[in-house]
């Protein structure tokens, strides 16, 4: 019994450990997600999350798209937001931005300072919030 109990420690204390790798290597440098809230929606399969995100300066945050809508309001710093299709738009503390879903977008940071945002997803829970797009 010792032997087992053990043995399911140990499995424990190894996903734990790939848990936390997997989730560091999620995160880019010099762009830093805190989960924020996470709640289901009236309409069934959806979700709404909330996220701050923090850029360092002249960082890049890659393209990518959502498994839904993104609204984004802009808590400090100035971001250049592009949209695939749409011309770039540099926002500052108190602007907000919309970003259909499925909609491949990036952001930088273009100031001199730390950037934050306050990012609202309204999105399919079944399906991972951010995909990469090259």
């Amino acid at each position: 019994m010792k032997k087992k109990k053990n043995m399911l420690l140990n499995i424990i204390a190894v996903a734990g450990t790939i848990m936390f790798s997997t989730s560091a290597q999620a995160q880019q440098q010099g762009v830093k997600r805190f989960d924020l809230q996470k709640h289901d929606l009236s309409i069934p399969g959806r979700e709404a999350v909330q996220v701050r995100v923090e850029i360092a300066p002249g960082i890049l945050a890659p393209r990518h798209k959502h498994p839904g809508e993104e609204i984004i309001y802009v808590l400090k710093g100035t971001i250049e937001y592009k949209i695939d299709g749409k011309p770039a738009v540099t926002l500052k503390p108190g602007d907000v931005l919309f970003v259909p879903a499925g909609a491949v977008h990036s952001a930088k940071n273009v100031g001199k300072s730390n950037a934050a945002e306050l990012a609202t997803y309204i999105v399919d829970k079944t399906k991972p919030l951010s995909v990469i797009v090259k």
